[in-house]
């Protein structure tokens, strides 16, 4: 193909792509410099172009890089999105798990006695909520990127904070089981579309500390809703409704602000960003391209093979079976930190045994943030959930081997450590791990959705006859605890492996004849791609 003399680079002459996407512009490839993408952002010798091309390839054909960008540029873009992107979501899926955990809570205020719940009647009404959540967790995940984030999470926050508030007014098992039913169908896509959506703006080493923004609610809405719980039990009634019915209605009803105010605060994209200047829009979107091998859009349609590779991965399918082993611990905690505390202290009064609950979740929130911000800077995942997974695994060894009331207590806050860290930790990975818009989507949502399988197991893991030392849960949280540790070692060495073996593929013969398409399918498995353990 011949070039333009506007074209031409003053190193070397211009080389055009010989296959080309329809939606790909005319663009030479330098080969001793980078191509200018945004005069303001983009840094390159080759200076003599006519206008800048807003959508381009930001890798070779082979996976090399073409351009830099700038790093001062992009950290103050970095800033700018961290303080209107971040906050709504982490308060979002705030209230979004202290509306899934306060049954924890109402269990300690009478929640069980006004319904008349017997035997293992606690331990179906949470289940009820985990069968809502798994089933439409993928369709979730799919309508997310289909309708869009901004106007897909606000709509389920107000979903479930409306049936948050139903809840309160539950008089059997029945309509308690099929309110947490509701619920769970609500917060299906919330993890996961909120991971989702994230990565849509931030590049693959950014996302786990951002993610952990979030994640890290989890554990604060335990000692968040500990706190809210006895401050609303002391308000006595309203009108008729009393103890645990006012912790789910006036919870409900905060939910159901936040979902409303969502709805004119979280942006879809950066292309509709308002608060982000045409410059700026173009950065947003050619930093995310700058690191996804042989892809020419940010933002790609659904196709079934796209789908599957998110899904096939290996590296998906062995992180979302340590995810699962990991929620059980996770929601476990969740669900049944109260009760454990009342186990411990079971003289104390109702108000005193939510207050205890507050500090191991502050401790947990506090390893969340920490780790994740270490992973962030290093580039490094799985080497920080494997280092917090011994403590964790502790932990669970004092619940078996005292009975002391102190010692007990203690272990709390060495459970916490890493029970909530895989959150970020794993959608971070996985976000790493694939290149194209719905491969991510489909990768989160299958972590995800075997999370909630754990979740579902955990409801079952402190039972009323092992009570009040629950040998049988606490031995189980020991062994999911202790076989993520080895699978998560094992993942690591395996990517390390992999990595070696792909750096001595030939990339030229493995991609000659192959189309931009053709490409762009490739995804975890264009030769020139390297897992980010």
């Amino acid at each position: 193909m011949a070039a333009s003399s506007s074209r031409q680079c003053t190193h070397q002459p211009v080389q055009f792509l010989t296959k080309r996407s329809p939606d790909l512009p005319d663009l030479a490839e330098c080969r001793h410099g980078e191509v200018t993408a945004s005069p303001s952002y983009v840094k390159s010798p080759c200076r003599n172009r006519e206008e800048p091309v807003r959508r381009h390839r930001r890798f070779s054909t082979y996976g090399r890089p073409l351009i830099t960008l700038d790093a001062a540029a992009e950290a103050r873009l970095r800033r700018k999105i961290d303080c209107f992107v971040v906050p709504t979501v982490a308060i979002v899926y705030l209230f979004c798990f202290i509306d899934r955990a306060n049954i924890g809570n109402a269990r300690l205020a009478g929640f069980e006695k006004d319904l008349g719940l017997h035997g293992y009647d606690y331990n179906k009404v949470l289940s009820a909520f985990y069968i809502g959540y798994i089933v439409f967790e993928m369709p979730s995940s799919f309508a997310c990127k289909y309708f869009g984030p901004g106007w897909w999470i606000p709509s389920m926050t107000v979903g479930f904070g409306v049936f948050s508030i139903v809840t309160g007014f539950s008089t059997t098992i029945q309509n308690a089981s099929a309110v947490r039913f509701l619920l769970g169908i609500c917060e299906a896509g919330m993890l996961p579309g909120i991971a989702y959506y994230l990565s849509r703006w931030y590049r693959r080493d950014e996302l786990v500390f951002r993610l952990s923004c979030y994640i890290m609610m989890s554990p604060l809405a335990g000692a968040f809703g500990g706190l809210l719980a006895s401050a609303i039990l002391t308000l006595g009634h309203m009108g008729h409704l009393r103890t645990w019915r006012l912790i789910f209605v006036i919870e409900g009803i905060i939910t159901c602000g936040l979902g409303l105010l969502a709805f004119f605060t979280l942006t879809d994209r950066p292309e509709t960003a308002k608060w982000l200047s045409p410059d700026e829009k173009d950065l947003a979107i050619a930093r995310l391209k700058s690191e996804r091998t042989s892809t020419t859009e940010v933002l790609d349609g659904f196709t079934t093979k796209k789908i599957l590779k998110g899904i096939l991965s290996p590296v998906t399918l062995m992180t979302a079976v340590v995810f699962g082993l990991g929620n059980i611990t996770a929601q476990g905690l969740a669900f049944f930190a109260p009760t454990i505390v009342k186990t411990i202290y079971p003289h104390n009064s109702v108000v005193s045994q939510q207050l205890h609950t507050v500090p191991p979740y502050v401790v947990g929130a506090a390893f969340v943030l920490g780790l994740s911000f270490l992973s962030w800077k290093t580039s490094r995942y799985l080497i920080y959930y494997i280092i917090a997974l011994p403590i964790t695994m502790c932990g669970y060894a004092v619940f078996l081997g005292t009975t002391d009331a102190d010692a007990r207590y203690g272990a709390t806050f060495l459970v916490a450590t890493s029970a909530f860290l895989f959150g970020a930790i794993s959608n971070a990975l996985l976000s790493a791990n694939v290149i194209s818009d719905t491969a991510r989507s489909a990768a989160i949502g299958t972590n995800v959705l075997f999370g909630n399988i754990g979740g579902l197991v955990s409801t079952w893991s402190y039972l009323p006859f092992d009570g009040p030392n629950y040998p049988i849960g606490n031995g189980l949280n020991l062994a999911s605890t202790s076989s993520c540790f080895l699978l998560s070692v094992m993942l690591l060495l395996w990517m390390k492996y992999d990595n070696k073996k792909r750096a001595t593929r030939d990339v030229d013969s493995e991609l000659n004849g192959l189309s931009i398409k053709d490409l762009q399918d490739l995804d975890w498995q264009h030769p020139a791609f390297r897992w980010k353990p």
